[in-house]
């Protein structure tokens, strides 16, 4: 079978909204190369697992690139794809050079093209995120390992707002805690969630694509028996409250349910939320605060923050 592999030569703030267009386009998965990722030192914190070569990082901007099937309907697919993507300026996010390249791989290059980038990386003091193809040793007795496939995942689990997101988790989710996600794509802050002890973890997601990819990767994970993954709208419908929310997905739609949150969230709950961009930290901010929530910590990592907000007793 031949693939297209769709390169977006963009920005870091665009990532987020030009990989959730391409997983709309088709995509199960992206890559993303940041030249940043070569000059980071995470040895300091969590200890360097791989290398990076060099050779395929872009000097300037980052790359997002997606494998989509190579079939009748793939020029107007592209053509969609580059609409979407312009359109994104209307919502004052830099998409920078936007230059999109095109090229076709076979099938064998495709699986080999995601396992290029992708290994076992130590996200937080107890989290590694482990492809289901290598083989790895955890270094420590409490060391919780998350294994993701790309070729379903939306992503490796390994982008800023996620990390953020599980070290945030890993401070504050209780056993016996009840855990609301709301725009799960892979399921991963689910899946981590259950590995912390969350007694019930309820998954949610607009996109169908995400809803199946979340399942399988709870089922690889073997947490299906605390986590339930569902298709919804943000937290349309939803009743029952919950210890923790959390949001990885991008500001302007966060800003739509902080209200819902708090009424969802239990007195001395937490709201995590991420997938913002720096202009937009202090808009979130103030929208956690008229709804009552007090802010509790806000994290940044790069060019992205996460916000931890609390209810008060």
């Amino acid at each position: 079978m031949k693939w297209s592999e769709i390169s977006i030569l963009t920005t870091n703030e665009a990532i987020e909204p030009i990989s959730n267009i391409l997983h709309e386009s088709g995509a199960s998965g992206v890559v993303i190369e940041d030249p940043f990722d070569l000059i980071k030192e995470r040895e300091d914190m969590f200890g360097e697992i791989y290398q990076l070569n060099p050779d395929d990082y872009p000097i300037e901007g980052v790359l997002v690139k997606a494998y989509l099937p190579v079939n009748s309907f793939l020029g107007e697919t592209v053509e969609e794809i580059k609409q979407g993507i312009t359109n994104l300026v209307t919502y004052d996010i830099d998409i920078g050079e936007n230059k999109v390249e095109i090229s076709e791989v076979n099938e064998e290059e495709w699986a080999t093209a995601w396992k290029k980038y992708y290994h076992p990386v130590k996200i937080s003091d107890k989290f590694t995120i482990v492809p289901t193809w290598e083989d790895y040793t955890p270094v420590h007795s409490d060391e919780l390992i998350i294994e993701l496939d790309p070729g379903m995942a939306f992503g490796t689990g390994t982008h800023p707002t996620t990390v953020m997101c599980i070290q945030a988790l890993e401070r504050i989710v209780r056993e016996q805690n009840t855990v609301i996600d709301v725009g799960t794509g892979s399921g991963v802050l689910s899946i981590a969630s259950a590995l912390l002890k969350a007694s019930k973890v309820d998954a949610y997601d607009l996109d169908e694509v995400a809803v199946r990819s979340a399942r399988l990767n709870v089922k690889l994970n073997k947490v299906q028996q605390v986590v339930t993954v569902e298709e919804n709208n943000l937290l349309n419908g939803i009743s029952e409250p919950a210890d923790v929310i959390v949001a990885n997905i991008l500001a302007e739609i966060i800003l739509r349910f902080t209200e819902d949150a708090y009424n969802l969230v239990k007195p001395g709950g937490y709201f995590i939320t991420s997938g913002i961009i720096q202009p937009k930290k202090q808009e979130v901010r103030d929208s956690l605060e008229n709804a009552g929530f007090i802010i509790e910590e806000v994290m940044v990592m790069e060019d992205w923050v996460a916000i931890i907000a609390k209810k008060p007793l």
